[in-house]
């Protein structure tokens, strides 16, 4: 039989009994704290109105507060400066482990054999590989274009990619996100572009429901999905690329590339007619090659985001969400923003966000910072947070701006007659112009005055082969022989500096001695002022005598004019 647990019951007789003795060891608290009394603090004396020379105590009084302000700043920079020194410190040891565990697999490893190392699904060379397998794979491209600013999101290394492979491979351009556009810029672009390539103005859906997600009630009906859910230009691309299967007599692979957050998996999504890829705001949701099909004929595959180039301009960089708002150093976001409003028309900005005008991109900020709510402690803009959520709202779907295409049309090198009839062969160009005139006219496009005037950088290069790609970690390990140098440099300075801590204790005691009690300090100052004589005076006079630069203290000379 099993042993039961003793029971945590208890009589009545003896709970009351510990009840009592719980009073009774309150009340005996409660007596001694009464017995000992609250010691009042002193309560400091001042200086009398009746004492000679009461102008230059408070001053000097002044000054010496001052002076202890400034003597708890230098020490608090001198205890970040030994924090940061031991952090560095702590990091160095913490890499040089690393390195040794690095340095001891490797030379296990070439004992056992050479093996290669799976590359991280979130780097960047992992991207390009994926990229390259949709560009092998396919036999039509999709490129993707942000219809805000279709020359900036042009990638002239995979474009010549796809015109110089050989074969029959074809290359579309997607007008995305017409919308946000004016509708005489967009017909102005889709004359601009179709030029070179065959292109589809489009609107993707920007919120689709899942596969797994349940109907929407009646109550619920008119709730968001209704409106976010449209799409246009889906029937036209469909029939454009149904059509030129039809002329291949086989099932075609359709391949969909761009650069970050220009729409690509949301295009698939409004082709499929529901959720099949995952889309987000930040870039690297799509890690692989994705395989939705759309019909027994086409299969689409969705793609990794083109890596630009890291020797494009800032404005480039800041456009197709290379610079990360939340991981990226915020120099390069602040770089990034100020990029974006020195390319775009003042006024404009001035009256999209509701600001009066500004001198500088950094003033702008701060004005947008107050205006919002934005402070930091003490009523300071925010600038940095603010420079991310503007980043933000620039890469993604809310700020309305246009670009004008070029006055002149220079086709890129690569792009020669014959390539470009290549490109438009097995595609009824006349049906395709007829469908985008169709979708511009479906849709509700904002005014020029509501939108944003932007001057575009042009094409942006990018990566797409594996071996060209310079990781983060790379970068980090050639640059730590510069960093060491500097290192030491800092670790002689802090050396140097140790003579003066002495210093610094001694001042400490005097702050101790001031804080302990203020009234006495004053009492000795008044005293030291009576009785000290000519020297006293001597010492006033002098420091009455010096420049507002050196004294920085109150002038209570100017209360008794």
């Amino acid at each position: 039989a099993e042993l039961r647990k003793a029971s945590k019951r208890l009589s009545c007789h003896k709970r009351y009994k510990i009840q009592k003795k719980i009073r009774e060891h309150h009340r005996k608290v409660r007596k001694e704290a009464k017995k000992r009394g609250h010691k009042k603090p002193k309560k400091d004396p001042g200086i009398p109105s009746a004492a000679p020379f009461k102008e230059e105590l408070l001053r000097e009084v002044e000054q010496r507060k001052q002076r202890l302000e400034e003597l708890k700043q230098k020490q608090k920079l001198n205890r970040q400066k030994e924090h940061e020194k031991k952090r560095k410190l702590e990091a160095k040891k913490n890499a040089a482990t690393v390195k040794e565990k690095a340095e001891g697999k490797e030379s296990s490893g070439k004992s056992k054999g050479k093996t290669k190392k799976p590359l991280n699904k979130n780097s960047k060379k992992s991207f390009c590989r994926e990229l390259m397998k949709v560009l092998e794979a396919s036999d039509v491209v999709l490129e993707v274009l942000d219809a805000r600013d279709p020359m900036g999101c042009r990638c002239p290394q995979l474009e010549q990619a796809v015109t110089s492979s050989g074969g029959s491979k074809k290359l579309l351009l997607v007008l995305n996100k017409i919308d946000l556009v004016p509708k005489d810029n967009i017909e102005k672009w889709l004359n601009y572009l179709k030029k070179e390539f065959p292109t589809v103005a489009f609107k993707s859906a920007t919120m689709m429901k899942d596969k797994t997600m349940e109907q929407v009630t009646k109550r619920h009906a008119r709730v968001d999905f209704s409106e976010t859910s449209q799409y246009f230009g889906s029937k036209c691309l469909l029939k454009l690329l149904q059509g030129y299967g039809k002329t291949q007599d086989r099932a075609i692979q359709v391949g969909v590339v761009g650069f970050p957050n220009v729409g690509k998996s949301s295009i698939i999504n409004s082709l499929k007619g529901k959720r099949a890829c995952n889309v987000g705001l930040t870039r690297g949701v799509t890690k692989s090659m994705q395989t939705v099909h759309l019909d027994k004929q086409t299969k689409m595959l969705d793609s990794p985001s083109i890596i630009a180039d890291p020797s494009n301009s800032p404005l480039a960089l800041a456009l197709r969400s290379i610079i990360d708002p939340e991981g990226s150093d915020s120099a390069d976001v602040l770089e990034g923003v100020n990029a974006i409003i020195n390319h775009c028309s003042k006024q404009q900005v001035m009256m999209h966000y509701n600001i009066p005008d500004f001198r500088d991109p950094e003033e702008f900020l701060s004005l947008l910072a107050q205006k919002r709510g934005m402070l930091k402690k003490g009523g300071v803009p925010d600038i940095e947070n603010m420079a991310k959520l503007v980043l933000c709202d620039w890469t993604g779907a809310r700020i309305k701006y246009y670009s004008q295409p070029p006055g002149f049309q220079k086709p890129p090198p690569y792009l020669t007659e014959q390539k470009i009839a290549e490109m438009q062969e097995g595609f009824n160009l006349n049906n395709l112009e007829q469908e985008n005139s169709n979708t511009v006219q479906a849709l509700k496009h904002p005014s020029p005055a509501s939108s944003i005037a932007f001057q575009s950088a042009g094409m942006t290069n990018g990566t797409i082969e594996e071996n060209k790609v310079i990781e983060e970690g790379s970068e980090r390990e050639n640059m730590e022989t510069s960093k060491e140098e500097e290192e030491e440099e800092e670790e002689e300075f802090t050396e140097s500096d140790n003579d003066e801590d002495d210093v610094e204790e001694e001042d400490d005691d005097d702050i101790r001695e001031v804080n302990e009690a203020p009234g006495f300090a004053l009492v000795s100052l008044t005293h030291d002022f009576l009785f000290s004589g000519n020297e006293r005076s001597r010492s006033l006079s002098f420091s009455l005598d010096k420049p507002a630069d050196e004294d920085d203290a109150y002038d209570f000379n100017t209360d008794y004019v």
